[in-house]
């Protein structure tokens, strides 16, 4: 019986910890720059996440055996995913931004599973520097806080697989180079070239320098923080063009892009789920161009919002704008259905994925064929490849465990106040990481999580952490078989 490697569980989160610290001092440059007045409750931020961080490596840690194996591998996971939103929000009470330790947290959650739903009625009117951090966490959650750390722990050579598998436990995914740590270097750095890349390009299209970055940091990671409180209304038509663009991106498998920038297209050519991303982006934007003309809004405002509107829902970045006078019934349809759906596997947007979706529809194809052929053998292949049928039945199992996640928490929210409809939004939203974008015409801009009173907030923390963990994880360590000695 091997004992749980508590050292090195320590270790790893001390590290990330310590990574965080290092993140603020970005913050507190632009906060002594633009004389907001939080710069040193940022400091003291720090100096309290450094504190705990230096704990956790050099002294719990201390001495501990670099090898990594599925139990600690999921425990460190759904540690990471507790213990640094609880930090991410020292900021946010030690400035006074969000004095209520509930409303911070909800903030920090939010940031760091790019959700994107917020308790800040009013971006604009809070320090500068809390506006970048609430960035800062988004881009940092975006590829997920465990590969951050794999990317830059060298040292982790057994386990650094099972933290991998970890992070994304309910696809597969493509690795880009036969070492676990180099390809996620190689997943950070063309994130890290794709958000520098819009930052630029916003900067160029006449927006502020900061506003740039954080939009760009919130676009990338598909999270949906804004930095005004209309939305993105306020911005140019070049602005939003440049938005939709990087979110229509953002929610492509990050190994695609990287074989896109590396000059690799046959890679996308023949990757079928990028086909059918596509394909899906085309047709619902179609669908509601002509849903909004018929609805009597003038046709050219209502492409440009279709475009933009589809972009951030099936990415679940979950930006929003002016909507037209009139919004139709299946513009709903089409939204709640691509809320569910999501991006691809592999990219930084939430949902069910598209990958998951079309292994489900090959295998009842195959099921419906075979009962009017019941001497014929199928298997399910995507790019062709067979899909082993665990991971298969794997996938209906997340599905099931997916809708049952938002029935409960639907079922809560109704308990603390909220109307059937709003509830099961509300949870669709947010375990999809897709906090603020409308679901019906009645909600988005308008939605004040702000109002929601505490157990909703938790409740749909709790919605937040499982869809950016896929569940499984979170189930894992709750589970008393995984407390088994082995």
């Amino acid at each position: 019986m091997r004992k749980f490697n508590h050292r090195l569980v320590a270790r790893l989160a001390g590290t990330l910890l310590l990574l965080l610290t290092a993140a603020m001092a970005a913050p507190i440059a632009v906060s002594l720059h633009s004389h907001d007045g939080v710069h040193m409750a940022l400091l003291m931020s720090a100096l309290v996440m450094g504190g705990m961080g230096l704990v956790l490596h050099n002294m719990v840690g201390r001495k501990a055996e670099y090898e990594l194996h599925e139990k600690e591998s999921f425990w460190i996971t759904a540690l990471v995913w507790i213990v640094i939103p609880m930090s991410g929000a020292l900021p946010y009470v030690f400035t006074g931004t969000l004095p209520d330790y509930t409303d911070a947290m909800f903030e920090s959650v939010s940031g760091f599973t790019t959700t994107g739903a917020s308790v800040i009625s009013d971006p604009s009117a809070i320090p500068d520097g809390i506006l970048l951090w609430r960035a800062i966490t988004q881009w940092i959650g975006g590829l997920g806080l465990v590969l951050f750390m794999v990317a830059l722990v060298k040292r982790l050579q057994v386990g650094s697989l099972q933290l991998y598998d970890a992070e994304f436990s309910g696809t597969q995914q493509r690795k880009l180079h036969p070492h676990i740590a180099k390809s996620v270097s190689r997943m950070w750095h063309i994130y890290t070239l794709i958000t520098a890349a819009m930052a630029v390009t916003l900067t160029m299209a006449g927006n502020g320098v900061l506003d740039s970055v954080c939009l760009a940091m919130s676009t990338v990671s598909t999270g949906g923080f804004m930095t005004a409180h209309n939305g993105l209304a306020g911005y140019s038509d070049t602005t939003m063009l440049i938005v939709t663009v990087f979110m229509f991106m953002s929610g492509i498998n990050v190994a695609l892009l990287y074989n896109f920038f590396t000059l690799r297209w046959r890679q996308l050519k023949g990757n079928q789920e990028f086909v059918v991303y596509v394909t899906v982006y085309l047709l619902a934007a179609a669908s509601c161009t002509v849903a909004f003309g018929l609805s009597g809004n003038d046709w050219g405002r209502s492409a440009q919002y279709s475009v933009f509107h589809i972009a951030s829902t099936i990415s679940t970045c979950g930006f929003y704008t002016a909507t037209p006078t009139v919004w139709p019934f299946w513009v709903s349809v089409v939204t709640f259905l691509l809320t569910l759906c999501g991006a691809s596997a592999g990219s930084t947007g939430g949902g069910l994925k598209l990958r998951r979706l079309m292994t489900i529809f090959l295998d009842l194809r195959n099921y419906f064929t075979k009962m009017l052929h019941p001497n014929a053998v199928f298997s399910v292949k995507i790019d062709h490849k067979v899909v082993p049928t665990e991971y298969v039945n794997k996938i209906y199992g997340f599905v099931f465990l997916y809708i049952m996640f938002i029935i409960g928490g639907a079922f809560v929210l109704t308990l603390c106040g909220s109307s059937i409809a709003e509830a099961f939004c509300m949870a669709a939203n947010n375990i999809s990481n897709l906090g603020p974008s409308p679901l019906v015409n009645s909600m988005g801009a308008n939605l004040e999580y702000a109002m929601l009173p505490d157990a909703a907030k938790w409740t749909l923390m709790v919605l937040m952490l499982a869809g950016r963990l896929e569940i499984f994880v979170l189930l894992a360590i709750v589970t008393p078989a995984y407390w088994k000695k082995r």
